[in-house]
């Protein structure tokens, strides 16, 4: 029976005292219970001696590194050369150096994989070992490129499925939920700790606090004594309530007593007004030298008033900024002198001025500004002159800005898309148009001198936005 083993290949660990040994076996005492090793590599080095016998009190473990087969059987050069350990590497034609006998070098022993394993990467490095020496010849040493890379050592535990059971029963969850409810726990109690000095003031600050105790944000800035029954609000949410027509003359009368005349009031709302003219028509985006070719048009239809003068004033200042400006203006024999002033200093920009309606544009034009009606006379609607601009205006399909329009209940004879108001707004029809403040220049304690609590709602503009509020 032992004779059936005689010329296997087998690695015999004798334990960390005497080492690893290799080789091929030679005879088995089944008696003395003895085995012996042939061509014998201790630790990976070639033993001095020819033959080694090992006790079975000193085996630990034993491997079949290569079964005898019958039917090919390699020489014994070829067996030297098979299992050579890789870290052996001659350095001449001769098979190997001799070494001394008190020599042990450190390199593991070769590990190749039985016959009949699932693992065929093994199998086939065996082979390949095997036609290499064949091929190679007596020498033995020439190894492909695969085999110096990967056929070192092969790990047999590849085999071996991996245990997911066994590594989550390792998982105390017990103890990592106990810890989680831990620091909950902590949180909970520095919130309520944080909630109760509340009230405190605290020691210290955080890079992100100011020092500096802000004060509530009063949105009602503006008081009046006679409300006009609406109030607006701005971008920002400051409420500015609408007034009265009385309550605005009386303003606009103690404004002139202290020096804020009617002529100052004209060039800071022809000044406003051009603004908000000069953005609606796009802006740096249109009023650009690359642009001189389509210079927007702009018609301004104005009556022989107060409401009309602050028409040609915006007029002229748009003329000033290269603005194609027509101005319409009746004939008629009595014209406020405030109307008279700005048309000869409108006159002076060079721009077009008609007195007919049938010399204004036929085609649309940029836009319209209207400053027909006036405060102290609602009868001007019924003239001619008043009715035929009203009609081109609704014709023409030009967006709309009404500067000043008066309170009334009557439907406004013009179509506006944009209203402004001066000053403080009045309580206008309920309509689609957006409604736009100006600041006319009015200090606050001239508005404190009607009795009107005032802080100015523009912020860094001279015309706002207002909403309904």
């Amino acid at each position: 029976m032992a004779t059936e083993w005689l010329g296997s290949v087998v690695s015999i660990n004798c334990g960390l005292t005497l080492g690893v040994y290799q080789g091929e076996v030679s005879s088995v005492d089944q008696a003395g219970q003895t085995i012996s090793l042939r061509q014998p590599y201790h630790n990976g080095v070639r033993c001095p001696v020819p033959e080694v016998t090992f006790s079975s009190m000193d085996i630990k473990e034993l491997k079949f590194l290569d079964i005898q087969n019958e039917a090919s059987k390699c020489s014994s050069a070829a067996t030297d050369a098979t299992f050579r350990p890789t870290g052996l590497h001659s350095q001449s034609n001769n098979n190997a150096h001799p070494y001394a006998s008190g020599h042990h070098s450190s390199t593991a022993p070769v590990t190749i994989l039985r016959r009949g394993s699932s693992n065929s990467r093994g199998t086939a490095l065996d082979t390949s070992r095997k036609n290499c020496v064949k091929n190679g010849g007596a020498g033995g040493l020439m190894r492909p490129k695969d085999t110096e890379c990967f056929g070192d050592r092969t790990d047999e535990d590849l085999d071996t499925d991996f245990d997911f059971e066994g590594n989550l029963a390792l998982f105390d969850k017990a103890a990592v939920f106990s810890q989680m409810d831990g620091i909950n726990s902590r949180a909970i109690n520095r919130a309520q700790r944080l909630s109760a000095l509340a009230g405190q003031k605290p020691l210290s600050y955080r890079h992100d606090e100011n020092i500096l105790e802000g004060k509530p944000v009063i949105y009602r800035r503006i008081t009046v004594p006679q409300h006009g029954g609406k109030e607006y609000c701005t971008d920002s949410g400051l409420v500015v309530p609408s007034v009265p027509y009385e309550l605005y003359k009386r303003l606009l009368a103690a404004a002139e007593r202290w020096g804020l005349s009617l002529e100052r009031r004209l060039e800071t709302i022809g000044v406003c007004s051009s603004q908000m003219a000069l953005m609606l028509l796009g802006g740096p985006n249109r009023l650009t030298p690359q642009n001189d070719h389509q210079r927007p048009i702009v018609v301004i239809l104005c009556g022989p008033h107060i409401q009309g003068a602050q028409g040609i004033s915006c007029g002229r200042h748009l003329a000033n900024h290269e603005v194609e400006v027509v101005l319409f203006l009746p004939s008629v024999a009595k014209m406020h002198e405030s109307v008279t002033n700005e048309v000869t200093l409108y006159g002076k920009t060079g721009s077009k001025q008609v007195a007919n309606v049938k010399d204004l544009p036929v085609t649309p034009v940029d836009l319209v500004i209207t400053c027909l009606d006036c405060h102290e006379n609602l009868l001007l609607r019924e003239q001619s002159w008043y009715q035929s601009a009203a009609e081109w205006a609704n014709q023409n399909r030009a967006p709309v800005i009404s500067i000043d329009p008066p309170v009334s209940k009557q439907h406004q004879t013009v179509e506006a898309k944009w209203t402004l108001s001066l000053g403080l707004p009045l309580p206008l029809a309920e309509k689609e148009s957006g409604v736009y403040l100006c600041d006319i220049g009015i200090p606050k304690l001239i508005f404190k001198e009607v009795g009107i609590s005032y802080h100015s709602p523009f912020g860094c503009k001279f015309v706002i936005p207002l909403h309904p509020a």
